[in-house]
């Protein structure tokens, strides 16, 4: 990835950002999150909301990005992602960053918050669900989803792509739940990608895997559905307008 020359500024703003952070240490939640085996090697418990807030009171700075994101603490990572300029993201960092992932909370606020703002977002959705480790593969899927969301003037192609993909992820147990949900965010989109996904679920009831077939059901039951229709193409409505 790149690396720019340090500057007073970045440096007094990322110092000033580590000591927030530290004033707003929560010990239950870093307990708590133990408890459930969510560990990290420098975590201080604060809430996601709050960082959110935190971040919201700076201006987004491609170095002081890289300054938090290499300090490797929970916060100062999903900082990062909040604090980055999207169009300054470069494919080198981005992988850089996803070949570091331990965490799915990282990786879902990497994916929310910055890499589906990207100008890559839909070629990097579509090579990281074709990746090889789990996390990698779950970044690709949530970045497929938050662009269903967020994207309003893509076209319906955009998300062939995913369609493509969803033989062999959904045969994995563990991309299940990602795995549903995002087809589901996807046939949620308008009218003519919901008739596709259901078209594309059914497919999905035909290959010789129970957990494709288990995904299958659960996708149908959400998006097969005259109600679901009618909310389908209310949306439609609304961003059209």
């Amino acid at each position: 990835m790149d690396y720019l020359l340090d500057n007073p500024d970045a440096e007094r703003i990322f110092q000033e950002i580590l000591s927030r952070i530290k004033r707003l240490q929560n010990r239950e939640v870093v307990n708590s999150m133990k408890k459930r085996g969510i560990d990290y090697n420098v975590n201080f418990g604060v809430s996601v909301p709050m960082l959110q807030l935190l971040a919201s009171e700076y201006t987004k700075n491609h170095l002081l990005a890289l300054k938090l994101w290499n300090k490797q603490w929970r916060e100062t990572m999903i900082m990062a992602t909040l604090l980055e300029e999207p169009f300054e993201v470069t494919e080198n960092q981005i992988d850089f960053w996803v070949r570091n992932f331990t965490s799915i909370e990282i990786a879902e606020q990497a994916a929310m918050n910055l890499f589906s703002k990207t100008t890559f977002a839909y070629q990097k959705a579509f090579e990281y669900c074709l990746g090889k480790k789990l996390l990698v593969k779950i970044v690709g899927l949530l970045m497929f989803g938050r662009l269903a969301l967020t994207d309003n003037q893509a076209p319906d192609e955009n998300f062939d792509q995913f369609f493509e993909l969803m033989s062999p992820l959904s045969k994995d147990p563990q991309l299940s739940t990602v795995f549903s949900r995002i087809f589901i965010q996807i046939g949620m989109r308008n009218s003519n990608l919901h008739d596709l996904a259901i078209r594309h679920a059914s497919i999905l009831k035909t290959i010789d895997s129970e957990v494709s077939q288990q995904n299958a059901d659960l996708i149908l039951s959400e998006l097969d559905c005259q109600e679901i229709r009618e909310i389908v193409l209310k949306r439609q409505k609304e961003i059209t307008s």
